[in-house]
């Protein structure tokens, strides 16, 4: 259970970086440039100790499609960034494809 805490952990700082990106306004901003650049590397860091125990596909798998399901949710919260019904769809077959790897991932381990 601990290493999907580490998982979601890592996926959030990766969150957290990439809406950073744009406030870094192209690195011009030493603040939140090196809070962009901690996220990252605090996400990579926790990834290292969960491609231990899960296989890395499954890992990358979940890590960025969740990464990018958050991502583009935040996006439209946070900086008025427009989804089609479209890209909503879309955005929640990444999820569905998420859990079916996890799933069927759990029933061969």
């Amino acid at each position: 259970m601990l290493i999907y805490f580490l998982l979601v952990a890592a996926i959030l700082l990766e969150v957290a970086g990439t809406l950073l990106l744009p406030v870094t306004q192209n690195f011009s901003r030493i603040f939140p440039t090196v809070i962009m650049v901690g996220c990252y590397l605090g996400s990579f860091f926790l990834l290292t100790f969960v491609i231990k125990v899960l296989p890395i596909s499954i890992v990358y798998a979940t890590w960025s499609g969740l990464g990018v399901f958050t991502v583009a949710i935040l996006g439209y919260f946070l900086f008025g960034q427009s989804l089609s019904w479209q890209a909503i769809c879309g955005l929640f077959l990444i999820v569905i494809g998420v859990a079916i790897v996890n799933v069927f991932n759990n029933a061969h381990s």
